[in-house]
């Protein structure tokens, strides 16, 4: 009976470094591993002995893709710790800046990193060859994300102003509405962006997962919620410690989590849309009934579809903040540090980031936790290469290491909270 190993060193087109083995026997699959080889950072060890105030800034820099989620989780959290609620403009700041964040990671990813999987390129710069209109139109899409950040965050890349109650400094109206001026010339884009998506071959791949996001009452979420899952999951954020766990595993430097007694579960925006589509404007549904997963997705590979609909919806959304904007008598709340523990969630491009921080009387932290999207999702990505490598165990070594690679990209794992990819050693056995 034949033995094959597919071995993948380096995955490419994912942020951060990781590697993929696959052995299969008479054609069905014995051992996925995922593995995570970068180093650990220690972000949750450094983090004792430091003051609240600082903890946004220091997560920021877990990931320079999507900094916001980390502020973000880690001041909700704070918060919940010293009974601080932010309301008003100052939450509605806190939604734009998160649509920025997502405009720029699900652009990146979906022109970017994963396109040239369905169109059949190695990578960005040689699709954009042949695509250049695309790329050039997405780049100045992911732009006005960068925008977005830019105004409320004081930069780009791991942005400064985000504050436990607020901001450091919010933007007066005038630069709202030159802001809007540059959204709105995108928007477009973001449009074009979803409707071109629908159009690239799928493989017919349906998974029965148990998906998990965060669930608002009147919103589509992104700090605030309950966390909920499609299996009957319906939780506060304080409440995560007693329904999910971190695993050690062997192969890999980042844990894998698990909800207990049920095993692996899916993380994103695939989960998201899934568990809050009622929560999306009427157009933006209309587009996804016209891109055919007006009812939900369950095709791991159509996420691509629907991280395009996000980045729609966050131009939208964007759009309806700043024109509602009016300028907060505070660039934040009062905070008075006490002694307890928080929780908070939110969601970041890539699914719920979880941060809880115990802390003393003076607001210095004790201890730390942050379980990151992509730790979540481990599991599950392994759990669809099990089921997906048997349908195409018939092809080339060359071909199946594609279509595994494109399956372990439909997640967009950031491996550095979580662009090498894939070198190929096959193992062939009689």
């Amino acid at each position: 009976m034949r033995t094959r190993t597919i071995k993948v060193d380096y995955l490419a087109r994912v942020e951060g470094e990781g590697a993929l083995r696959i052995r299969l026997k008479g054609g069905k699959v014995t051992d996925v591993q995922l593995k995570i080889f970068e180093p650990p950072r220690f972000f949750e060890a450094f983090l004792r002995g430091r003051s609240f105030t600082e903890a946004p800034d220091i997560t920021a820099r877990i990931c320079g893709i999507c900094p916001i989620a980390y502020q973000m989780s880690s001041v909700h959290a704070m918060e919940d710790a010293f009974g601080v609620k932010v309301e008003g403009p100052l939450r509605e700041l806190r939604r734009l800046i998160y649509c920025g964040e997502w405009i720029e990671s699900h652009v990146l990813h979906v022109a970017m990193l994963h396109a040239p999987d369905f169109l059949g390129y190695p990578d960005a710069i040689r699709m954009a060859k042949d695509h250049g209109d695309l790329v050039r139109k997405a780049l100045a899409l992911k732009k006005a994300g960068n925008e977005i950040v830019t105004l409320l965050g004081g930069r780009e890349i791991h942005p400064v102003s985000v504050r436990v109650g607020g901001f450091y400094r919010v933007p007066g109206k005038k630069e709202m509405l030159e802001l809007g001026e540059k959204i709105k010339a995108v928007r477009g884009i973001a449009l074009e962006l979803v409707r071109w998506t629908a159009t690239l071959p799928f493989p017919d791949f349906e998974t029965d997962v148990e998906y998990v996001a965060l669930r608002h009452g009147s919103e589509y979420p992104f700090n605030e919620g309950r966390l909920v899952s499609s299996r009957g999951l319906d939780i506060s954020a304080r409440e995560y410690p007693e329904h999910f766990a971190e695993e050690h595993v062997e192969r890999s430097n980042a844990l894998h989590s698990v909800i207990k007694a049920r095993g692996a579960y899916f993380v994103g925006p695939q989960a998201r849309f899934n568990l809050n589509l009622d929560r999306l404007p009427p157009p933006i549904r209309e587009e996804a009934r016209a891109a055919g997963i007006g009812n939900g997705c369950f095709n791991p590979f159509k996420s691509i579809i629907v991280r395009s609909l996000e980045t729609l919806y966050a131009c939208d959304e964007a759009l309806r903040i700043i024109e509602n904007y009016r300028v907060p008598d505070a660039p934040a709340v009062e905070v008075v540090p006490r002694e307890g523990t928080g929780h908070g969630i939110s969601e970041a491009p890539r699914g719920i980031l979880y941060h809880r921080y115990r802390l003393d009387r003076n607001g210095m932290i004790l201890e730390a936790a942050i379980v990151p999207p992509t730790a979540q999702n481990q599991k599950q990505i392994e759990d669809d290469l099990r089921g997906l490598v048997p349908r195409y165990a018939d092809l080339s070594d060359e071909k199946l290491l594609w279509r595994c690679e494109q399956a372990v990209r439909n997640y967009d794992p950031c491996i550095s909270c979580a662009t090498h990819f894939l070198k190929l050693d096959v193992v062939r056995e009689p």
